[in-house]
């Protein structure tokens, strides 16, 4: 049995999906190195995915700057509580204003894209946007070990925060 403790690990990802490789093993060496139950690894790493692809694909107007913007990742986790905090400069975003999408609906359409949030809805407990004017982006999700043990995979739970400063 391991020993749980605290493990953080802060990443500056260039703009660009290649990356995500990285991010993804990053996210699964915090949840190995802290205790938090390993089943949520992949879940966890979807919707970090999620959040950031969207950045990469929606934050930045010009395609000048895609190349040249950096997005800033800190994972925190223990056994209890896994954190992300994603910090970028890219246009102002609340994932708030999106509502959920029907499912069905949405499948029946042949959509294949726009369910990004939703994923993140529906991994995390808590999607927490700030923007900061003139400055940047926060965007912290946290999942509780908790959830899963009482909850199980349904995650009807999730709170969505806007803050504007």
């Amino acid at each position: 049995m391991k020993i749980a403790h605290h493990a953080h690990k802060d990443i500056v990802i260039p703009n660009s999906t290649r990356h995500l490789v990285t991010v993804r093993q990053a996210v699964f060496d915090v949840i190995q190195e802290s205790g938090f139950p390993e089943h949520e690894m992949l879940r966890i790493a979807l919707a970090i995915d999620e959040a950031l692809s969207n950045i990469m694909e929606h934050a930045f107007e010009t395609e000048n700057l895609k190349a040249e913007l950096t997005i800033n990742l800190s994972l925190d986790a223990d056994e209890e509580k896994f954190e992300a905090l994603i910090l970028d400069s890219g246009k102002e975003f609340d994932p708030g204003e999106i509502e959920s999408p029907d499912i069905l609906t949405h499948v029946a359409s042949g959509q294949k894209t726009g369910l990004g949030i939703f994923l993140m809805r529906q991994v995390m407990n808590e999607v927490k946007y700030t923007f900061v004017s003139g400055f940047r982006n926060e965007l912290r999700m946290i999942k509780y070990a908790h959830d899963f043990k009482t909850k199980g995979a349904t995650n009807a739970g999730t709170q969505d925060h806007y803050q504007n400063h």
